[in-house]
Formats: C-alpha cells, sequence, structure tokens
C-alpha cells in the first residue's frame, strides 16, 4: 500500500488554503492530480430542517438544443455517477457504469408535497446567474446535479465558480437520489426520488431555462407516496429502456415505471406471500407502476445497471448483492458481504465485474463469469460508500492486444479517503493457507483448484467465503480529501470528482499527457 500526497499549498481557484491535514495534490504511478476547484451549495443555505440526507452527485451532459424539426432528445453524453464512461480508446481498459448516481442513502420520513418556497437567506446564483431565466437558452454544457437538504442545486463542471447556478426547493421531503438518461427523447431526462417516496420526471434545460425555484414541467408519480410512502434510496434509467426507469426503496421494494404511461393510486399488486424471498407482481392494468419487485427484508440501499442494461444489481441492508436478469425478472447470483450492509455498487463497462462497499470496510470485486467474489480490497478504515471503475484510465504498459487485463478503479469512504486501485486478473492469486501467527502462502498459479470448482449455481446467494480463499489488493493511493465522509465518487475524462455527504464537490485535474508519457 501507498499514500502519497504532495505538500500543502493555496486553492488557485479558491484563493485559500486547505483545511489543516488536507493536501491538493496526489501522486499515481502515471503522473499527479491536483486540485482544481470546488463546487458546493450557497453559503447562507441551511440544510437541517427536514433530517439528515446525503449528498448524491449526478453527472449530466447537454448537447445542442434541438430544433422543432429534430427529434425532442436534449440530452446525450454520459449519466456519471460511482463510475461512467466509454472504452478508452488507447488502451481499450473498461469500467463504469453509465446509468448511475453517486453514493449512499439517508434521510429520515417525510411528507411528500412539492413547494416553490424560497428559503430565506439562499442565494441560488452566481456569478454565472446569466444561464437561468432565460427560455432560449440553449443550456449546452456539462452540468453537476446534486442534493442538500431539502433543495437541489445544479452547478456548471465547465467553470471554475464554486456557486450553482440553479436551485429546485421542496417543502417538505428532501430529495434523496436522481438520475440523468443520456438517450431521452421527449425532454424528461432528468429523475428525482424524494425522501417520502415521491418521483418526478422533468427536464434539465427546462430547469436550467427557468428563472424561478420550483421544479417546472414534472410529471409527478407515487404522488404523496400512494403507492410506497418509504424512502426512495435508489433510482435509476434502464440503459435502451425507452423511458423505463427503476425506484427502489427503504422497504425492500423496488417499481418499475414507464414514464409515457400515467400514474395510478391503486397499482392492485399481489400481496407478498413471503417476504423473505424475491417475487415479481406485475400491474393489473397500464399505469404506472408497471410491475414490483420484492427483493429483500430492510432497505435496498443501491441499484446499478450494466452498461447494456441486461442485468441489474442491487445491495441492500441484508448484506447481500443480488444481481437480476432484468428481462426475464430472475436472481441470476448473488452473496453476502463479511459484515453488515452493503452501501454501493457499479459495474463494470464490459459488465464482466462488479464492485460493492459497505460497512465491513471493504471493497468487493465480483466477477459475473464466475459468479462470486474474485478479490477484495483492504484499504479503508471506516464503511466504504462510493465505489466506481475509472474507464478513462489506460495503463501506461498496455500491451495492445485489446484484452482487458488491467482495471483502474476507485472508492470513497466515511473515514474522509479517496483510494485509487488496480485490478490485474493475471495476477491475483489466492491464499491456500495461513500459519499461526505467520504470512499467508500463496499458490504458484493464478488460481487454486479450489477456487476454480467454487462457482456459484444460477439463482443462488452465496453466504461469504473466507477471507483465506480470496485473493486480497492494496490501494496504490490512499489520500485524505476531506474533514467530513465521503459519499461518492466520479471518473470523467479530465479529472475525479469526489463529493462529501455534507454536499461539498471536489475536481481533481488528470495528470497531464506528458507527466503520463514520461512515468512510462
Amino acid at each position: 500500500m501507498s499514500s502519497s500526497s504532495t505538500t500543502n499549498h493555496h486553492n488557485a481557484a479558491a484563493g485559500q488554503p486547505p483545511p489543516p491535514g488536507l493536501k491538493t495534490h496526489f501522486k499515481t504511478p502515471e503522473g499527479g492530480y491536483k486540485l482544481k476547484c470546488e463546487k458546493s451549495h450557497p453559503p447562507g443555505f441551511l440544510h437541517y430542517a427536514h433530517g439528515k440526507s446525503t449528498t448524491q452527485v449526478t453527472l449530466a451532459h447537454l448537447k445542442d438544443k434541438p430544433t422543432p424539426s429534430e427529434p425532442s432528445s436534449s440530452s446525450s453524453s454520459s449519466s456519471l455517477g460511482v463510475g461512467s464512461g466509454v472504452r478508452s480508446a488507447a488502451a481499450k481498459f473498461l469500467g463504469g457504469n453509465s446509468s448511475k448516481t453517486l453514493g449512499f442513502v439517508g434521510g429520515n420520513g417525510g411528507s411528500k408535497s412539492l413547494s416553490g418556497t424560497t428559503k430565506l437567506g439562499l442565494s441560488s446564483t452566481s456569478n454565472s446567474n446569466s444561464y437561468t431565466g432565460n427560455s432560449n437558452f440553449d443550456a449546452k454544457g456539462t452540468y453537476l446535479v446534486f442534493n442538500v437538504g431539502d433543495a437541489i442545486f445544479i452547478s456548471d463542471l465547465s467553470t471554475q465558480d464554486k456557486d450553482p447556478i440553479k436551485s429546485i426547493h421542496f417543502s417538505t421531503s428532501n430529495p434523496i437520489s436522481h438520475a440523468f438518461d443520456p438517450d431521452a427523447r421527449d425532454g424528461h431526462d432528468l429523475l428525482i426520488g424524494l425522501n417520502g417516496g415521491d418521483v418526478y420526471s422533468a427536464s434539465l434545460r427546462l430547469q436550467l431555462q427557468d428563472a424561478g425555484k420550483k421544479l417546472v414541467g414534472a410529471q409527478h408519480y407515487n404522488k404523496d407516496g400512494c403507492v410506497n410512502n418509504s424512502r426512495c434510496t435508489s433510482i435509476a434509467w434502464v440503459p435502451n429502456g425507452d423511458g423505463t426507469f427503476v425506484v427502489a426503496h427503504a422497504d425492500g421494494n423496488m417499481y418499475v415505471y414507464e414514464k409515457s404511461k400515467d400514474g395510478s393510486s391503486d397499482p392492485a399488486f399481489s400481496v407478498i406471500k413471503d417476504p423473505t424471498q424475491f417475487s415479481v407482481s406485475h400491474a393489473r392494468h397500464s399505469k404506472n407502476p408497471i410491475a414490483r419487485w420484492h427483493i429483500c427484508q430492510g432497505s435496498i440501499n443501491n441499484i446499478a445497471f450494466s452498461s447494456d442494461g441486461a442485468y441489474l444489481a442491487t445491495v441492500g441492508r441484508d448484506g447481500y448483492l443480488r444481481v437480476f436478469d432484468f428481462k426475464t425478472e430472475q436472481l441470476v447470483c448473488g452473496g453476502k458481504s463479511y459484515y453488515g450492509a452493503l452501501l454501493c455498487c457499479s459495474w463494470s463497462m464490459d459488465g464482466k465485474y462488479i464492485l460493492t462497499g459497505g460497512e465491513d470496510d471493504l471493497v468487493q470485486i465480483w466477477s459475473m463469469e464466475e459468479r462470486k467474489i474474485v478479490a477484495w480490497g483492504e484499504g479503508h478504515s471506516s464503511w466504504v460508500s462510493g465505489v466506481a471503475f475509472d474507464s478513462y484510465w489506460s495503463a501506461p504498459n498496455n500491451d495492445n492486444t485489446g484484452e482487458h487485463v488491467v482495471y483502474r478503479f476507485g472508492s470513497v469512504g466515511q473515514d474522509t479517503q479517496l483510494l485509487l486501485w488496480d485490478l490485474e486478473r493475471d495476477e491475483i492469486v489466492v491464499p491456500l493457507r495461513r500459519a499461526p501467527g505467520g504470512s499467508p502462502t500463496f499458490s504458484s498459479g493464478s488460481q487454486s483448484a479450489h477456487w476454480d470448482n467454487n462457482s456459484c449455481p444460477v439463482g443462488g446467494l452465496q453466504p461469504a467465503p473466507s477471507m483465506r480463499d480470496v485473493p486480497m489488493i492494496s490501494p496504490l493511493v490512499v489520500h485524505r480529501v476531506e474533514t467530513e465522509p465521503l459519499s461518492g465518487l466520479i471518473f470523467t475524462p479530465e479529472s475525479i470528482l469526489t463529493v462529501c455527504r455534507e454536499g461539498r464537490i471536489k475536481v481533481w485535474t488528470r495528470p497531464s499527457l506528458s507527466e503520463t508519457e514520461q512515468a512510462v
């Protein structure tokens, strides 16, 4: 394990020194990352009124505004969180998940109404406030959508302004989760899930064009919690789903919606006969929600789709990762954490691996091919709250074979630290035995016979394997990012974004090309 950070210096963007103990650089084998700027809520914003909620971040890219003769799709590129992106052209090393947001869940119960009430002392604009209040404003650009307290904030990632350019306020129920659809066809590309269970779909471009502090032009689902009044813990668009999205709740249920259909106050789902077992019930009419998936007892903490939309991963309070075939509605595989709840999950872009993190302070790497944990990472000293593959990173010693033999991924935790890891498939070895008081003895090959023959049957949930039987990896980098616990991270082509649960986002620029070439 190596922890490398350079000396403190003043934040050029803010003109202020970092807090004691925090450094604005950290080094990796390919070069140094530097703190470029911070994004946050306005300084006068008070967000303790309606219970604690954890900040999540969605990265949204809006392309050119469509003309009337063009299809009404207003968004493109990527909705990022817990790792997302495209194939690295140079090395073709894959990772990420194009349909997920960041962070783990939080918040208490609350009521469900929407209001445009403006909070006293709130300044929702910065020097970039010319972006709002103009219906002809194209809004092309890349934005950060994040929740703090009872508000959604939108910041322009292309500027170094700390304050957001837009705020949207909810009266008595906090926004908890959100997602952005890169392939929306009707303009409704933004989903927002509330503490009270309500869900809204809206146009991000329309929110940026409106000068008010209300959510405008939105479609309302599960109004006043009529279908499920438990907290909306995680929300996701189905990749290639043509407007289909799923909403996970704190009571262990997940609902499937189609945004083209109206909502209903009487979904008429069948009674859950055995709450300990997975079951699917379809609505008896053509209105939303169209299906209910009973996943588990206790909260579903996070959900993530594979990039092609074929598989859905869920993690929950019961400590289990579950992987489903979304089309056939069947449980494919899954397994348990070593201890406590799982809080976050993320797919590699090629669909071969899933990362999970949670209350056992570990990062676990699951293989879809082998349907089991193939490695675990030890480095955090508290709960792991965010995980993501870095699809933009390429190994300096790439052999240009096109095989994905090395994966870079990151994790953040309540220990305030960002960790970067490399997973090298050909170098994973399995500990065979550990002598009392001594070091483990490793197998000479890449895998042991026990490891090869211990795959999970289809539809089965595995107990946590012995740590002696699973390869352990250590982080490349350990960097303390914040004074407050972290809730998620995003990889972009130019940077790594880290977010703390209090609503501060830091943008860390990647090493320059010259630095990377010198490191080879």
